[in-house]
C-alpha cells in the first residue's frame, strides 16, 4: 500500500510567491540605492569640475574621491578625476584615470578627445592625432570639427603643417562655418608666406558667417602684409567697433604703435 501524502493546497504557491516578492522588493531597493548613488556621484563630479574650474584643487579632489566611492564604474568619473591629475601635474594618475574611463567606455567619443589632447600636451602626437580622428570618425560625436582642428592644432606643434592643414581643411568640409578652423588654416597660410590663400580663406568666411575678433586681428596683418591698406583698414575698423576691449583690440592697439 503506497504512502499517502498530505497535501496543504495554496501553501507553497504562497510560500514561493512571498520569496519571489521580497527578492523583488530587495532588487528594487538596491535598483533604488544605485540609481541615488549614480546621481549622487555625477553631482559630486559637477562640483569637482567647478572647484577645478575656480582654482581649489582640494575641494575638487575631495568631490571626485566622493563620487569615485559612490560609482567607480563611472567612465565620467575617471575622466574628471583625470583632468584633476593633469592639473596637479601628475601624470602617470592622470594617464591611468583617462584608460581607466576609456576601458568603460571604449567609444565614448568625449572621453577619446579629453584623452587626445592631454596626448598633444605631453608630446605624444601619433597617439593623440589618433585619438582625434577616432573621435571625428565616431558617428556618436556631434562635432567631429572639433576633433578634426583639434589634430590639426597638435600636429602644428609637432611643425607638421602638411598635415595640419588638411585636417583643418576637413574640419571645414564638415562645418564650413567653424571659425576656428578657419582661423588656423589662415593663420597656418599666413605663416608660410601664402598671402592670398590666407586673405581668401578670411573673406570667404567673413563674406558667410559672423566675424571673430580672432579672424579680423588676423586680416588687418594679412592685409598689410599685401599692401592693402584700405582692406586693413576696413578689417581694423570692424573689430574695434565690434569687439572693444577684447585682447585682439588691445593687440591691434599695439600693432598700430609698433607697425614692424
Amino acid at each position: 500500500m503506497s504512502k499517502q501524502h498530505t497535501h496543504f493546497p495554496g501553501l507553497f504557491p504562497a510560500r514561493v510567491a512571498a520569496v519571489v516578492l521580497v527578492l523583488l522588493l530587495a532588487g528594487c531597493a538596491n535598483s533604488q540605492h544605485a540609481t541615488k548613488q549614480k546621481d549622487a556621484a555625477s553631482y559630486n563630479v559637477q562640483l569637482g569640475i567647478a572647484y577645478m574650474k575656480q582654482g581649489d584643487l582640494a575641494r575638487a579632489k575631495d568631490k571626485l574621491d566622493r563620487a569615485l566611492t559612490q560609482d567607480p564604474d563611472s567612465a565620467d568619473v575617471h575622466s574628471a578625476r583625470a583632468l584633476l591629475f593633469v592639473r596637479m601635474g601628475d601624470k602617470d594618475k592622470a594617464d591611468n584615470e583617462f584608460r581607466t574611463a576609456l576601458h568603460l567606455a571604449p567609444h565614448d567619443p568625449n572621453t577619446v578627445n579629453s584623452y587626445a589632447i592631454y596626448l598633444c600636451q605631453n608630446g605624444r602626437t601619433d597617439e593623440g592625432v589618433k585619438r582625434f580622428l577616432e573621435a571625428a570618425h565616431n558617428p556618436l560625436y556631434s562635432t567631429p570639427e572639433f576633433a578634426y582642428t583639434n589634430a590639426g592644432v597638435c600636429l602644428r606643434a609637432a611643425k607638421r603643417d602638411d598635415e595640419a592643414r588638411a585636417d583643418f581643411e576637413r574640419a571645414l568640409q564638415v562645418r564650413p562655418n567653424y571659425a576656428e578652423a578657419a582661423f588656423q588654416l589662415a593663420t597656418l597660410q599666413f605663416q608660410h608666406g601664402e598671402l592670398v590663400p590666407a586673405r581668401s580663406s578670411i573673406d570667404g568666411f567673413l563674406g558667410n558667417n559672423d566675424p571673430t575678433p580672432d579672424l579680423l586681428l588676423l586680416g588687418v596683418r594679412v592685409a598689410r602684409a599685401q599692401g592693402d591698406r584700405m582692406a586693413a583698414q576696413r578689417y581694423a575698423r570692424k573689430l574695434q567697433l565690434d569687439f572693444p576691449g577684447t585682447e585682439q583690440a588691445r593687440a591691434l592697439a599695439n600693432l598700430d604703435h609698433n607697425p614692424g
